[in-house]
């Protein structure tokens, strides 16, 4: 019977061949303007996967109450010294947060208005109280820089460092390590060298390391998804931005972006790039194998415009099923141009075949028919059933796939059973005077012939030897593995997750209660899989009696000395050379008198300020930028810390 029905269907089609082109080109026609009109992307990746399925569900309750963390960007600024970095993440952060249309959420991780007022309060208690208790000290040196933040203001504050070696409180040693910080910098300024000095670092006697120099902010992007890199505008705008702001010579910042969003972003591009060259390279490909197959440009002209109509006929139901493709469901395209197309082939093989044992094409068409029909049939009802059956997943991406992919293979059946007869009849392709197959591949042929039963047995052997290595065989579960290490997005990310105190690889889990959150976060910590686990507790600084009592210390000892001297008017440049000309005596005198490696830090400093004395006004202002720029910075963060009371702890998120 189906033999039968593929016969009568061919019969009708080549005595009809007119009729059935003009419909098939016609559907193909409306189909394509279908197409063309309705054609849209979700690149949405989270309406990949059902939102039914209860981690779904958990997923959606912790969204509610945070920022979704998949529609983040996370930029990462690396720079020389931490003051430099924390400049450059607060010029990036007001300057994206201005652009409203792009951006939902831009903040510091780490930063902004609370950990700029608390954030000693986070450190050890040890260390609140080492740090204030330096900063204490250093009263007579921040009331110098403090009120009068130039090179003039510098050497004041030396050289109350020096009084301190002569009235031996310490000896020159102690400032060696300072003295040389100095001297890098100002080498690097004389030798025309971008430079900038750590205060931090020199606070910390020693230079600073990666995590200190870096900082980051989060970055809510306002995405557009009907776009295959749905951040694509967000992240142009944010590395405009650093390039208005001139991040690679104001601040010698490095950006780098990653995230949910820029790894999606990267790892779709590779859809559009070099599109246009793939295309025209699988055209060619198929094309290629026609004529490999066919020989004949009528039959594989046939083929062909059976395989565009039947494309055209697939997009237009696809895109009416599902509404918008997803970033999965969009390779329907691939599959079937390279499966339909291998229907069509199967056809006109066979016609080819029986067009040079009778040389009637209408009598030929009817015999192909009779004889490929069935087998033809039953291929494509296979290859449609295995991708029909991605239907049940919860994964929605899959599953569309499917569905399309599915029925694109019983469209392309269809087209090759109707259209191709029809336009072979249309057509008329001449006889096939010479015998199907390869002539130099039939010694080959022979000998598989002859020799069928111990090709079969050598080739279970084959597999039975090599079924033992299953055992060793593994999944790589983790998607990040799928793709490139080197773009920017996925490098930065694998760098960062190394670090456990960034948290790449957390799980988040929502507790009813405050007694749950202890309860669960006790339970968790017990187990071997979990590195540590953090509370919303977490943010609350322990032992805070001892913290705030150094640091109110601190406010008294600095808050007089902290706000600028209206007396003190800017030093003109004649100013400034006589307060460096005074400064190089003042480190000469000192070491005159000492030994060791404080005496030769100070003679080295001391021939440097003299260089600086002697050079032009530019070199100055490049000193002079190099050193106040960065204690500017220094000094903001220490004037926001100052009188620091319970009452501002009372709200975690306050």
């Amino acid at each position: 019977m189906l033999q039968k029905a593929i016969a009568t269907t061919v019969d009708y089609c080549t005595r009809f061949s007119a009729q059935v082109i003009g419909i098939a080109l016609l559907l193909a026609i409306v189909s394509g303007v279908y197409a063309a009109r309705h054609f849209a992307i979700d690149a949405d990746v989270n309406k990949l996967i059902s939102q039914d399925l209860p981690w779904r569900q958990r997923e959606a309750a912790f969204d509610k109450s945070f920022p979704p963390k998949e529609e983040t960007i996370l930029a990462v600024l690396d720079a020389p010294t931490s003051e430099l970095a924390s400049q450059a993440a607060v010029a990036l952060t007001q300057k994206l947060s201005d652009q409203k249309n792009l951006f939902l959420f831009v903040q510091e991780a780490g930063g902004g208005p609370f950990f700029q007022r608390n954030g000693l309060l986070f450190l050890p208690t040890q260390e609140v109280v080492d740090v204030t208790r330096k900063l204490g000290e250093s009263k007579p040196v921040i009331q110098a820089l403090a009120q009068d933040s130039n090179l003039r203001g510098l050497t004041t504050a030396l050289n109350y460092g020096l009084i301190g070696v002569r009235m031996n409180h310490f000896p020159l040693d102690d400032l060696a390590g300072t003295l040389n910080m100095v001297s890098d910098t100002f080498d690097k300024v004389i030798g025309g060298q971008p430079a900038s000095f750590s205060w931090r670092a020199m606070l910390n006697g020693r230079p600073p390391n990666a995590s200190e120099s870096r900082r980051f902010i989060i970055i809510r992007p306002v995405l557009d998804y009907s776009s295959i890199m749905p951040g694509e505008a967000a992240t142009n705008a944010i590395r405009k931005a650093a390039a208005d702001l001139n991040f690679a010579s104001e601040y010698r910042t490095r950006l780098r972006l990653t995230g949910p969003v820029p790894i999606a972003d990267e790892e779709y591009a590779t859809l559009s790039e070099g599109a246009y060259v793939n295309i025209t390279g699988t055209i060619l490909v198929v094309l290629t194998i026609l004529w490999l197959a066919l020989r004949s440009p009528r039959i594989i002209l046939a083929v062909f415009v059976s395989l565009i109509v039947g494309l055209s006929i697939t997009a237009a139901i696809g895109l009416a099923l599902v509404g918008a493709l997803n970033l999965i469901s969009i390779a329907f395209a691939v599959l079937f141009i390279g499966l339909g197309v291998d229907f069509g082939i199967q056809f006109s093989v066979r016609y080819r075949a029986e067009r040079h044992e009778v040389d009637d094409l209408r009598e030929a068409l009817l015999r192909t028919a009779r004889y490929v029909g069935a087998p033809l049939t039953l291929a494509a009802a296979a290859t449609a059933a295995g991708f029909l059956s991605f239907l049940p997943t919860d994964y929605k991406g899959l599953s569309e796939l499917g569905l399309l992919a599915g029925l694109g293979m019983i469209v392309a059946f269809l087209t090759s059973i109707t259209l191709i007869p029809a336009l072979l009849t249309w057509l008329k392709p001449p006889g096939e005077p010479a015998e199907m197959g390869f002539k130099a591949l039939a010694p080959l042929d022979r000998f598989m012939e002859r020799h069928r039963i111990p090709i079969i047995i050598g080739t279970g052997l084959v597999v039975a030897a090599g079924l033992p290595l299953l055992y060793w065989l593994q999944f790589d579960f983790n998607p990040l593995n799928l793709r490139s290490a080197k773009v920017e997005s996925v490098a930065t990310f694998l760098e960062l997750k190394s670090d456990p105190a960034i948290g790449a690889n957390s799980i988040y889990v929502l507790a009813p209660s405050k007694e749950a959150v202890k309860a669960g976060a006790e339970k968790l910590a017990k187990l071997p899989e979990v590195s540590s686990v953090k509370s919303i507790e977490s943010f609350i600084p322990g032992d805070q009696q001892p913290k705030l009592e150094a640091i109110r210390k601190l406010a008294t000892v600095l808050e007089p000395v902290l706000k600028p001297d209206p007396s003190k008017t800017p030093p003109t440049d004649a100013d400034t050379v006589a307060a460096l000309k005074a400064a190089v005596d003042s480190l000469n005198k000192a070491a005159d008198t000492q030994t060791g490696r404080g005496a030769t830090a100070a003679k080295r400093l001391a021939e440097d300020i003299a260089k600086l004395a002697a050079g032009d006004e530019a070199l100055r202002t490049r000193a002079q930028a190099a050193m106040v720029l960065p204690l500017n910075t220094a000094l903001d963060e220490v004037r926001r810390r100052r009188g620091l009371d319970r009452q501002d702890l009372a709200d975690p998120h306050g």
